[in-house]
């Protein structure tokens, strides 16, 4: 009778540990975990804008930003309460569980999966400064609706 030994058996499955785990990470699981982390922050993101525009809205004639400011922030909490909270929430979600649901081991194309949320950051990071920016941040209204999109801050002064 033989017994077979693995003594040169050595674990060569080398995982990033640390800060590299998330910024290099292929797994579908830290992905899908940075996806709804960021979610999650772009929600605090948008709903501390939502309560300065609850604020200007509290009483009429209260004035606590800028009309120009409160204009491009209604449309910036827009873009980052669609953009920036749900849709990220649903592709965390979506690369959690669909690996899990198929049997796969891992998503298509894991590195290009991690680019695509790396994106996302600085994406928003643009995004938000552009409402300390000198022109001010795009102003169209929740809904981005053409009359509204189409005013600019000349205009306002040219017509009052």
């Amino acid at each position: 009778m033989s017994t077979v030994t693995q003594a040169n058996d050595h674990d060569h499955d080398h995982k990033p540990t640390g800060l590299k785990r998330w910024f290099f990470s292929t797994n579908h699981k830290d992905i899908g975990t940075l996806y709804l982390i960021f979610a999650l922050t772009m929600f605090f993101v948008g709903g501390s804008m939502a309560m300065i525009i609850r604020a200007e809205l509290f009483q009429p004639g209260l004035q606590f930003v800028d009309p120009q400011f409160y204009n491009s922030m209604v449309t910036v909490h827009a873009l980052i309460m669609i953009f920036g909270a749900v849709m990220p929430a649903g592709v965390g979600l979506a690369n959690w569980m669909i690996p899990l649901m198929i049997g796969a081991p891992d998503m298509a194309l894991p590195r290009m999966n991690n680019m695509s949320f790396w994106i996302l950051p600085f994406a928003f990071a643009l995004l938000i400064s552009t409402l300390f920016m000198e022109g001010g941040g795009p102003a169209g209204g929740w809904t981005m609706y053409p009359p509204l999109v189409l005013q600019t801050k000349e205009e306002q002064h040219f017509h009052s």
